[in-house]
């Protein structure tokens, strides 16, 4: 079975076809940030899609891909930064 196309717009506006490929996961871990207020934020970039441009190459001769992706973030701040139950974004 054929693989689908998809039209992608460049960043220079130019329209081009591409190709959605299969991919597998080999690992998705967590970048970790220790913040000075002792909250410590975690995030990771999940592709969701991987299309490569037809018939368009870089400079040293590789195909260019396409990623479509989303940011997956855990956010654990201390208990002393932590606001009492029932208070849904509560700005001052």
């Amino acid at each position: 079975m054929p693989l689908p196309k998809r039209k992608i717009t460049l960043p220079t506006g130019q329209e081009v076809e591409g190709t959605v490929m299969p991919f597998q996961v080999g690992g998705e871990n967590f970048n970790e940030y220790a913040v000075e207020d002792g909250t410590i934020i975690k995030m990771k970039l999940v592709v969701t899609e991987v299309t490569r441009v037809d018939d368009l190459y870089d400079a040293a001769g590789n195909p260019v891909y396409v990623i479509a992706s989303t940011n997956v973030t855990s956010v654990s701040p201390p208990e002393s930064l932590r606001r009492k139950q029932g208070a849904l974004f509560a700005f001052s």
